[in-house]
């Protein structure tokens, strides 16, 4: 039977998840191993993942929430093991005051903060773990429209075919097609700034640290890597970043070095570099007619806190545990009210962590001496007040 046929025949799905980068193979993924019959829709598939090509440059903070969802969906272990680079401590200081704040894993009682690793690897892990679950991926597939009826969905395909199921999942992305579909304005601001990224050898071992200095241009983190080398994430102005994209190596190594206080030594090799746009953009919605939208579909956060990913697994996790709930209650698990559920409870707190993130990157902005001094005060009594601390960390966690 061609797939052609077997698509015109096949009964409603129970889920469609359209988009499969890391979030929504994740919920993919999810959503099967919970039994419920799924399909995952992704235009193009990714890039294989080996072990010989060099570091991906775009690189994620998995936390410990991320870990234990990926170590349930049975992945983790895989990812862990191909490469990812563990850390034990991070380091935040402020360029203007100096002032300086330190989280470390032990104190939390924990062994790590987390792992660095490359979003290729865990795209290209999940997706080979989708056919092993029941998943059907199309791929090819592009959705052109949607009709949404009383018990199910109906996805317009660009081949012509349709395909309907209970649910659909918009994890296509921060400009989803499926959100605009679904008539789900969005709300925020464009930061007119770009995160240039890149991979360099310094003088100094990272020390299985997280760095991360707050300059009034925009902060630069750098990112502990299994192979020892950190990966840079220097937010900057469009164009100072276009600048900065432009310089010679020697040139760029030299301008990295002071904006990072040569905290790591000189920074002695570089790669290829690459910058993307920052913007803060949030769903007025996250749901629609038996359609939910998570990760970045539903928000774009800046990445001064590394969370992105980390929110957009949060909400596989949420929706995971609304559907499961109303199924064993014998209750349709697309109705609005369930829907709602998942929408309210992730809405609220990915809006409280996108607006902090956004204050802290309006704070650190600041240049006045007096707003400086008032900010360097506040970050060395945060770093000496251990309960506030501990809860920073924990959230930040997903604990």
């Amino acid at each position: 039977m061609n797939a052609v046929a077997e698509r015109r025949r096949a009964p409603a799905l129970d889920v469609a998840v359209v988009g499969g980068g890391m979030v929504g193979a994740a919920a993919a993924l999810a959503m099967a191993k919970a039994g419920f019959a799924t399909a995952l829709l992704e235009s193009r598939a990714p890039q294989p993942w080996s072990a010989a090509d060099e570091v991906d440059l775009r690189v994620v903070g998995l936390a410990p929430s991320s870990i234990a969802l990926l170590d349930e969906l049975g992945v983790w272990t895989s990812i862990r093991d191909a490469r990812s680079g563990p850390y034990a401590h991070m380091h935040v200081w402020d360029g203007e005051s100096g002032a300086a704040i330190d989280f470390d894993a032990a104190a939390e009682g924990r062994d790590l903060l987390g792992h660095i690793v490359e979003n290729n690897l865990v795209q290209w892990t999940l997706w080979q773990a989708l056919e092993a679950a029941g998943v059907r991926r199309l791929c090819p597939a592009e959705v052109r429209g949607i009709d949404s009826r009383e018990d199910r969905v109906t996805l317009q395909l660009a081949d012509g075919e349709n395909l309907s199921a209970r649910l659909v999942v918009a994890a296509d992305g921060a400009a989803s097609p499926l959100r605009g579909m679904a008539g789900i304005a969005t709300r925020g601001r464009d930061y007119a700034q770009r995160a240039v990224v890149a991979h360099v050898v310094t003088e100094r071992a990272h020390e299985r640290t997280a760095w991360q200095r707050f300059l009034p241009a925009g902060p630069l983190a750098l990112l502990p890597l299994a192979d020892g080398r950190s990966s840079i994430v220097w937010s900057l102005p469009d164009g100072e970043a276009q600048r900065v994209l432009a310089l010679d190596d020697a040139a760029f190594m030299q301008a990295l070095g002071v904006a990072s206080d040569f905290r790591l030594g000189r920074v002695v090799s570089t790669t290829k570099r690459a910058a993307f746009p920052l913007r803060l953009q949030l769903a007025e919605s996250y749901q629609a007619e038996r359609l939910v939208l998570l990760g970045d579909a539903a928000h774009a956060v800046h990445p001064l806190a590394g969370q992105g990913v980390n929110l957009g697994l949060r909400d596989v996790t949420e929706l995971r545990g609304v559907l499961v709930e109303a199924r064993t209650a014998g209750r349709d698990f697309a109705a609005p009210h369930v829907l709602r559920r998942y929408a309210r409870r992730r809405r609220s707190a990915d809006t409280l962590d996108a607006r902090g993130f956004d204050a802290l990157a309006r704070i650190y902005a600041w240049q006045a001496p007096p707003l400086v001094v008032a900010r360097g005060l506040g970050v060395r009594l945060l770093d000496r007040w251990s309960p506030l601390k501990r809860q920073l960390a924990r959230h930040a966690a997903g604990l």
